[in-house]
């Protein structure tokens, strides 16, 4: 049998049927110490509710995805620009049986469909659409789609994003109409604070509110306010 599909990797409660061959050495040993994506995969299983609808930027290898897929009936659309790590993705969601989760090579953007340049590096999670992040292993060109069409399209209510940097300018022009919560990853190494206060900004003047139950640094909650105080609960804390 594939070598792939004997690996006995469990991470954050699921398999991952991932090699060290598949990923660089700088993933496989996150992977093997349990460190990837720990805080989001502890904060994304208290975000969802069943019936939730979830567009997801930035798939990687699968695995918050095929966390965020337990929450029963959910419907996840995940996309990511690296191929590469979309098959990977598709192969860990499959061996965690999931049925509810839909994964594309593509990029949505705000805006008009527009062609960009993509830069693939070997910690995948590096990978972005900024040539002067560092040294690449390969560059794609890839064509857009506009995120609202695809939220009004599908009923989106929940939006989850890693895109290295993109989220600023996403979250800049993008109307976000039906979706009531944003959990994302920021990147101020990228921007700096003055990044960080353009999304809060932004954020804000489309009726959201940082929600601190489920931020932790930089991986942030934003959910539409409804001005009603909330019930102190110790365990969402």
């Amino acid at each position: 049998m594939n070598a792939v599909l004997d690996t006995n990797l469990r991470l954050h409660g699921i398999r991952v049927p991932i090699t060290q061959n598949d990923v660089s050495p700088v993933i496989w040993q996150a992977l093997k110490s349990g460190s990837y994506e720990a805080k989001e995969a502890r904060q994304v299983r208290r975000l969802l509710r069943s019936g939730d609808r979830v567009l997801e930027l930035g798939s990687g290898i699968g695995v918050i995805t095929t966390i965020m897929a337990l929450t029963p009936d959910v419907t996840i659309w995940s996309f990511d620009a690296n191929p590469h790590t979309i098959e990977l993705a598709k192969r860990v969601a499959c061996a965690n049986d999931v049925r509810n989760a839909t994964f594309s090579h593509g990029l949505l953007t705000a805006g008009t469909r527009e062609s960009y340049q993509f830069y693939i590096r070997s910690d995948f999670w590096m990978s972005s659409m900024i040539e002067s992040q560092g040294p690449y292993e390969d560059r794609i060109s890839i064509t857009s789609q506009n995120i609202d069409s695809f939220i009004d399209e599908h009923a989106i209510n929940v939006l989850v994003m890693d895109i290295e940097g993109g989220e600023r300018h996403l979250l800049g022009h993008a109307k976000l109409n039906g979706v009531d919560r944003v959990f994302l990853e920021l990147h101020d190494h990228l921007y700096g604070l003055a990044g960080v206060r353009d999304i809060f900004d932004a954020m804000s003047e489309r009726g959201f509110a940082y929600d601190p139950r489920n931020s932790s640094g930089p991986c942030v909650l934003f959910t539409r306010d409804d001005g009603i105080p909330r019930v102190y609960s110790e365990d969402q804390l």
